[in-house]
């Protein structure tokens, strides 16, 4: 590794706001007057390498995303693509109306974007740093949300023909972006969570269907006043066949990342190392259709979920793998605690040296 790429890899994951807002604000204004109308608010850069904006036009409220690299403009490509296939979907019925609608698409030229709607409330996260005492009841109406999508679109089936296309590109994904995953104890690690994955999927009968694919508190907006659901947001991620269990694991896990002010890598660790969930998160999930209970399903579906959503940080953006501490608190760590594929202790040898910590989202 480089001097530049060790120094690289020091820098936080999204660079301080006071030293991008100019040029961030510049480039709005330019993408609102490439739209005609409209005055662009409060830019930002998302870790995803996307400059979001609302833009205030005198009859309507629109959000427009302009992708920053090559691969936030697939990722954009492809969420316009579900939103506009889900918007067309009759077995959704009402549920459409959480989705946003893609009013404008300009992929290619110096400024491609996407301009949506803006649905209304606030994100899930922010209203539970507001009102943490409702988390409870947020959670279980987030999952009944995720969970009427399942139901209208999914089927449930055999998955052991589903494991390797649930779990080969994804691994690949990080052998590929993350240079600790590419050989010795961690490329043995990411073989252990392989066997375990398609030891414990096969010969399952899960719900298949329509899978938001990256379901946290951030993805889901709520009425301020009232608490519930009004939009589920940030399809990048989502497959029309993917395990239902898995947007509901999600939102849970990362609902207690939120709350505990912990990495997402430690919460999972924690499952790993005890082998069960949390009672708390357990109850939560009783309702929703998943692998039957017991230490060896539970490991198996908070490493499955683990796996998609650091998966889909890498693909998203570079940023994920350039960052010393994100690997190690949330791909490391985790790791560390695969059970051996004998059985064994899990593989703490594998993990470095720890970096000094800091919490990063």
């Amino acid at each position: 590794m480089t001097l530049t790429e060790e120094l690289r890899g020091l820098l936080p994951l999204r660079p301080a706001p006071v030293v991008t807002r100019p040029a961030d604000a510049l480039t709005a204004r330019r993408l609102a007057d490439s739209l005609g109308a409209g005055e662009p608010r409060v830019p930002r850069r998302t870790f995803s390498d996307l400059l979001v904006f609302r833009l205030d036009g005198a009859d309507r409220t629109a959000v427009v995303k302009h992708p920053r690299s090559a691969r936030a403009s697939a990722s954009l490509a492809h969420e316009c693509a579900v939103v506009r296939c889900l918007a067309e979907d009759e077995r959704l019925g009402s549920w459409r109306r959480l989705l946003p609608v893609v009013e404008e698409h300009r992929p290619g030229g110096p400024l491609p974007l996407v301009m949506e709607s803006c649905l209304p409330g606030v994100g899930a996260d922010v209203y539970l740093r507001r009102a943490p005492r409702q988390a409870l009841r947020v959670a279980e109406s987030a999952l009944a949300v995720i969970s009427a999508l399942h139901r209208a679109t999914g089927r449930t089936e055999d998955v052991t023909r589903r494991a390797a296309e649930w779990v080969e590109p994804r691994l690949d994904v990080l052998a590929r972006e993350v240079r600790w995953c590419r050989r010795g104890e961690g490329a043995r690690a990411l073989g252990a969570v392989r066997d375990l994955l398609e030891r414990e999927l096969s010969g399952r009968r899960l719900l298949v269907g329509w899978t938001h694919g990256d379901f946290h508190p951030g993805n889901l907006l709520l009425r301020p006043d009232r608490g519930t659901p009004s939009g589920v947001i940030d399809w990048a991620g989502a497959v029309p066949d993917g395990p239902a269990l898995l947007d509901c694991h999600t939102f849970v896990l990362t609902l207690r990342h939120q709350l505990a002010g912990r990495e997402f890598g430690a919460v999972v660790a924690d499952v790993l190392r005890r082998a069960s969930l949390m009672p708390a998160d357990r109850r939560l999930l009783a309702g929703v259709p998943a692998l039957p209970p017991g230490p060896r399903t539970e490991t198996a579906a908070a490493l499955l979920t683990w796996l998609w959503h650091v998966a889909g940080n890498l693909e998203k953006s570079q940023r994920y793998a350039r960052s010393h501490r994100w690997v190690a608190d949330n791909v490391v760590a985790v790791l560390a605690e695969v059970p051996a594929p004998d059985g064994g202790a899990p593989g703490r040898s594998a993990a470095p040296r720890p970096r000094p910590r800091g919490r990063t989202p």
